[in-house]
């Protein structure tokens, strides 16, 4: 039952308000463990439910025989002293042995564990957060309802569909955001669904409701009126329908009654259905980085593509790289973003993995305000931090950096483990300090972050590109491969062009680790130049 408030002159169903929320694959893939042994307790104690109604149905059966028999000659019957004494036994103990096992409860041991595990079920917040990771993929990738509903994505190993009530739980996430946009969209998926046949616990009525409304908010006034007249054919005695019919009525006569002028005005702006609107986290860049996250980027000239080159990379002579030099490949000129291959091995990747999944948290960003940690909407992952001295892994790692850059890595930050579940995504940011935010990093007392280092540890499906939305550069993730990139010129001035994105995951999951180095160490290894842009 959808309850109601009135809001200037028109009955809305009502919404419940959420924080936000994050999707981690790791704990996902707890879950379905967990959800594995629910239903291998659940199926154990049917089989207990089973073997208690086989021992009463036997029990009846034979009952039933004997009864049939006694009926036909009662005194007959209880005239053999044998029989005699088996009724009163029956009746006495028996029957009563026979309700001891119709009352005895099978479901102790499911409902115990059920209870036990139930401390690490999502909550609604949760569920929210991943109805809204959905919605941030169908923007971002240009993905209809349709091909949503049916599974249709690319690179899916595992197909699923979603059902007319799935669709309906998605406007109603929507609608309690004031999304109307996406309210619409996912309950005209729903009804299509309803009127094709499907069979389903919700009823076209509900759905009207919501949809009626949402449309009424983006200023379909026609659109809305048709669909409250539908929903009054199913239910005529809809109270909150037959209040908006009469308001739409209302409005749409005293649009009537004014001068032609005036009128199209109103229709301009009442009655013109509105197009999504611009979002509450609107970013100016957003159409070029969802674009570059689709691969729909600018694509380099072929000039400057012959400046891209493969190559050996020994470390400057360093001893460690003579004999096996790293494989390197230019991704993009300016900024010059460098992608080193099989750079770190699967092994190496399990162990940094086993070491971070433990401490998983939510991802925070420095508020250059206060300088406080804190989540937000526009990061949406989990991350760890490992020091080098807690495992010599860790420790080779951080080394194989220093050499390969030629940077001092003793004042970098911790390696950064990040886990980006199915949506997960951090819109575009810099990595380094701009100079309104001169106490960024402090408290660590090394200066501004000098260059990034990101290894891909894993493949990902779909999805999850990096990009940098001002030059138009997409890397994609590639298990075993690292990218590094200056944030600063050589003369310490930050380098813009590198403001980048990590695009969400739409399918798979997405392991990457990162190093942030800093000035501090790097006065002789990367020495300033006169030049601001150099």
């Amino acid at each position: 039952m959808i309850w109601c408030i009135l809001i200037v002159g028109i009955l809305l169903p009502q919404s419940l308000a959420h924080p936000g929320f994050f999707t981690s694959i790791g704990q996902m893939t707890d879950l379905i463990h967990t959800e594995k042994d629910l239903v291998t307790s659940l199926k154990d104690y049917i089989k207990a439910e089973e073997d208690k109604l086989e021992q009463i149905k036997k029990w009846a059966e034979k009952l039933d025989r004997l009864t049939s028999t006694a009926t036909k000659d009662p005194e007959g019957f209880v005239g053999h002293p044998v029989n005699a004494f088996k009724l009163m036994k029956r009746l006495n103990t028996e029957w009563s042995e026979l309700e001891n096992l119709v009352l005895k409860d099978m479901s102790d041991g499911f409902i115990s564990n059920l209870t036990i595990q139930r401390q690490y079920f999502p909550n609604d917040e949760d569920q929210v957060g991943a109805a809204k990771a959905l919605l941030r993929l169908q923007d971002t990738y240009n993905l209809d309802t349709d091909t949503i509903s049916k599974g249709n994505l690319p690179g899916v190993k595992h197909k699923s569909f979603l059902t007319a009530e799935d669709c309906f739980e998605l406007g109603k996430v929507a609608y309690t955001e004031a999304d109307y946009y996406h309210t619409e969209l996912w309950m005209e998926q729903a009804l299509r669904q309803l009127d094709e046949g499907e069979v389903s616990t919700i009823d076209k009525v509900s759905v009207l409701d919501y949809l009626s409304y949402a449309v009424y908010q983006q200023g379909d006034l026609d659109k809305a009126l048709l669909l409250t007249k539908k929903l009054l054919e199913l239910d005529p005695e809809h109270q909150r329908a037959n209040g908006n019919l009469k308001y739409f009525e209302y409005i749409m006569a005293k649009e009537k009654d004014v001068n032609k002028s005036a009128l199209d005005d109103q229709s301009d702006q009442k009655t013109t259905p509105k197009k999504k609107g611009i979002a509450v986290d609107y970013l100016p860049e957003r159409q070029k980085y969802e674009m570059l996250c689709r691969g729909e980027g600018i694509k380099m000239t072929p000039r400057r593509q012959k400046k891209l080159f493969c190559r050996y990379h020994d470390g400057n002579r360093n001893p460690k790289f003579i004999l096996a030099p790293a494989k390197q490949e230019d991704e993009w000129d300016k900024p010059r973003i460098i992608r080193f291959h099989d750079i770190i091995s699967d092994a190496e990747i399990e162990i940094v993995k086993d070491l971070a999944k433990p401490r998983l948290r939510r991802a925070t960003i420095s508020n250059p305000i206060t300088g406080d940690l804190e989540t937000v909407h526009y990061r949406i992952s989990k991350s760890a931090w490992l020091s080098g001295y807690e495992n010599p892994v860790v420790s080779r790692i951080n080394m194989r950096i220093q050499d390969l850059t030629g940077l001092d890595v003793s004042t970098a930050e911790e390696l950064q483990v990040a886990n980006y579940g199915v949506g997960g995504q951090y819109e575009p940011h810099f990595d380094f300090a701009r100079k309104d935010e001169p106490d960024a990093f402090k408290e660590l007392g090394t200066g501004n972050r000098i260059a990034t280092w990101l290894f891909y540890m894993s493949d990902v499906s779909a999805g999850g590109a990096t990009v940098f939305p001002e030059v138009g550069a997409s890397v994609w993730p590639k298990k075993g491969t690292a990218v590094f990139w200056y944030n600063l010129f050589a003369s310490g001035e930050g380098d813009y062009s590198t403001r980048h994105a990590a695009c969400p995951v739409l399918v798979g999951n997405k392991w990457v680790s990162n190093k942030w180095l800093h000035e501090r160490g790097q006065e002789f290894r990367r020495p300033c130049t006169l030049s601001e842009l150099e």
